[in-house]
């Protein structure tokens, strides 16, 4: 679906976590009057009399719409535990893990040293270039074998991956062919993360989760 039209007023997005989605929508609703809401399998669309518009987007799409209740069901499906697969991915770092709803159950870690870019010039600044080269061959190649023997044994079982970190270093890991499996899982929102660590992995649930609400006010 195309994003909003233009409104004048405040424009802005918002994330909401499932457990926070309904309770949202109907403050929304006490602020801007009654509403109606255009629903498909990408979005949900809330009008209000006013004027405003909240466009949600569909996390995990596509949503079954059921026009028997509030907004198509999305509250419904945004708060279903899903088995989800995460793979975040930076240069010099990976972490991969399985969650039932907000739970790792199982979880790997790890780093590979890739040095940063020289400032020399000349043959020591070639081969500094070609090290490095090695360098991130090796760590994404180590990124590429955690994900393969941790999510693709699972992957029949998933009902989703997310993936995570720096494009240039994810799409390349997820390119090798042992995870083919996964790439059809693969949901189109990425995670902005810092360098992969335990506790990073463990708080992906609360950006994976969330709906993101595209408001116009005004």
């Amino acid at each position: 679906m195309s994003g909003p039209p233009p409104a004048a007023g405040v424009s802005r997005w918002v994330s909401v976590e499932p457990e926070r989605l309904d309770g949202w929508l109907g403050r929304f609703a006490e602020r801007h009057g009654t509403f109606s809401s255009t629903v498909d399998p990408a979005a949900v669309v809330v009008t209000a009399a006013d004027g405003a518009v909240a466009e949600c987007r569909v996390p995990f799409p596509p949503l079954r719409v059921d026009p028997a209740l509030p907004h198509g069901g999305l509250v419904a499906h945004a708060l279903l535990d899903r088995r989800v697969g995460v793979l975040l991915v930076r240069l010099g770092g990976y972490a991969a893990g399985v969650f039932e709803g907000s739970r790792l159950v199982a979880s790997k870690v790890g780093s590979r040293q890739v040095h940063g870019r020289s400032a020399a010039g000349g043959q020591s600044q070639q081969r500094f270039a070609r090290r490095r080269e090695g360098q991130v061959r090796v760590a994404l190649a180590a990124a590429a074998d955690v994900a393969s023997a941790l999510l693709v044994p699972v992957a029949a079982t998933l009902d989703a991956v997310v993936l995570g970190g720096d494009r240039r270093a994810v799409d390349p890991v997820l390119a090798d062919p042992r995870l083919a499996p996964l790439r059809a899982l693969v949901v189109e929102s990425r995670l902005d993360v810092p360098d992969p660590r335990l506790k990073v992995l463990k708080d992906t649930p609360r950006l994976f989760r969330t709906v993101r609400i595209h408001v116009a006010e005004p």
